[in-house]
């Protein structure tokens, strides 16, 4: 009889199914195309990888930030969907592409004024003695080239999140599988050059180069799509005749979407300070993390799908004003993720030693690497119930209660853990890893007392 809560029908599976699967595959192939990217690089040089991976750790800020821009306002794209308003969700559309657009402009404008300090943040002598003049120049050049991918990330977002919460996830996941493969042959040619085709080896400017190109392939995919089928997509139909947006929405999406564009923001900007304090220990640890989180990543696409499923399913039930049975399949689908990860963690953790010996750098950076892997991998169902938590609160529109439980959490708790550990001990970088890993067993409890209260479950579209 209790298991009754937990587990679903066979219809709701096959649901969860159509909807997850498009979102995981596409997730699955970026995030490998990411670590072949990351393995071609890494047989560069350490210094190489160690610069390419302190730029991606900024750019990752951008993209979270981009994430947390559209997803106010995706609130409502659901819950509008949910109701059958497409004036609605036209509107919602509109006001991602102003906030993504301006949130471009600025983010292309701090790394072109502060890429020299923003880098250097992350450099400091390790054990091996690795050339941080050379990893700081490596990091501008990639840097330089990657500005250009900036715009197009963010307007493709604001497309596939619209599409996605509008139940159209193959789209997105075909501009996704696009854009893969086509960074996938140009790392390799652009690289390492292919002489027979006069291509000359780039290095870490033709893996750039190669970024830059896929992004201009996924935007084309995704938008030409989006308007050459809008009859599926109404709210595309006269989106740029005007971009008045309805001032009570307007409002609304301010009113929660500044938690929660603010929460991605620290959150981001909170890694990124995570990886600064580990980053005290030395350029191994830099490279390290960088080789064991391009690698977890590929593995936590299975909790990110369930993120992703909560937010369509649940938030288009809450916008028809089904809110039981939101309680319902948001149970489900929490306890169906903690299930998949317990899983996939412990292929995870067979599989941990043998990744960072693919890369071509020290015996130290290896062992780090594969420790944190390992480390990762038992910490993955608590982090699959916390990511699944997060979309749950978000669904209902409690940005407020998400900030606090996400970011505050992060910076008051991990953060002031890591830099203590840091700056005033000796303690080495894997069991720094471990202490600060495992206090978000503590954000678990957080989560489970914030979601079985039911606070979250609020329609946001009534009339």
């Amino acid at each position: 009889m209790i298991l009754r809560k937990y587990i679903g029908t066979k219809e709701f599976y096959k649901k969860v199914f159509v909807i997850t699967l498009p979102i995981l595959v596409q997730q699955i192939i970026t995030n490998f195309v990411s670590l072949v990217d990351n393995i071609m690089v890494g047989q560069i040089g350490t210094e190489q990888m160690s610069g390419v991976a302190i730029v991606n750790q900024l750019i990752f800020v951008f993209n979270v930030c981009i994430f947390g821009g559209v997803s106010g306002a995706g609130i409502f794209t659901a819950q509008y969907f949910g109701k059958g308003d497409h004036k609605g969700v036209r509107a919602t559309f509109r006001a991602k592409v102003i906030i993504v657009s301006v949130m471009a402009l600025i983010c292309i404008g701090l790394f072109l004024l502060f890429d020299t300090e923003l880098i250097s943040l992350f450099l400091h002598k390790g054990q091996d003695n690795l050339n941080l003049d050379k990893t700081l120049a490596f990091g501008k050049e990639y840097l330089a080239i990657m500005l250009w991918q900036i715009p197009l990330f963010a307007l493709t977002s604001a497309y596939s999140g619209t599409l996605r919460e509008t139940g159209r996830t193959v789209p997105p996941m075909v501009g996704g599988i696009v854009a893969v493969c086509v960074n996938i042959v140009l790392d390799y040619a652009l690289i390492f050059g292919v002489e027979f085709v006069g291509i000359p080896a780039m290095g870490i400017r033709g893996a750039a180069i190669a970024t830059v190109i896929s992004r201009v392939c996924e935007f084309l995919v995704v938008v030409l799509w989006t308007h050459g089928n809008k009859d599926k997509n109404k709210f595309v139909v006269g989106a740029y005749k005007s971009f008045r947006i309805p001032k009570d929405l307007l409002f609304g999406i301010l009113r929660k979407g500044f938690p929660l564009m603010l929460n991605e923001v620290l959150w981001s900007t909170g890694q990124a300070v995570l990886t600064q304090c580990y980053s005290v220990r030395g350029l191994e640890a830099v490279s390290a993390l960088n080789i064991s989180s391009t690698v977890s990543n590929l593995f936590f696409c299975a909790y990110f799908a369930f993120g992703s499923a909560i937010s369509i399913i649940v938030g288009q039930l809450l916008g028809a004003g089904e809110i039981e049975r939101a309680k319902d399949e948001d149970r489900k689908l929490i306890f169906c993720a903690v299930a998949v990860c317990l899983f996939i963690g412990g292929v995870m953790a067979a599989l941990s030693p043998l990744f960072p010996q693919i890369y071509n750098t020290t015996d130290t950076v290896k062992d780090i690497a594969t420790k944190c892997l390992l480390i990762s991998a038992a910490m993955m169902p608590f982090h699959g119930f916390i990511h699944t938590a997060y979309f749950t609160l978000r669904s209902g529109g409690k940005t407020v209660i998400t900030f606090l439980f996400d970011s505050v959490y992060v910076w008051v708790i991990l953060i002031v853990a890591a830099f203590t550990l840091s700056r005033f001990t000796d303690i080495p970088i894997v069991p720094m890893y471990l202490i600060v890993q495992c206090l978000d067993i503590i954000k678990c409890v957080l989560g489970y007392i914030l979601v079985k209260k039911g606070v979250w479950a609020k329609n946001l579209v009534e009339d």
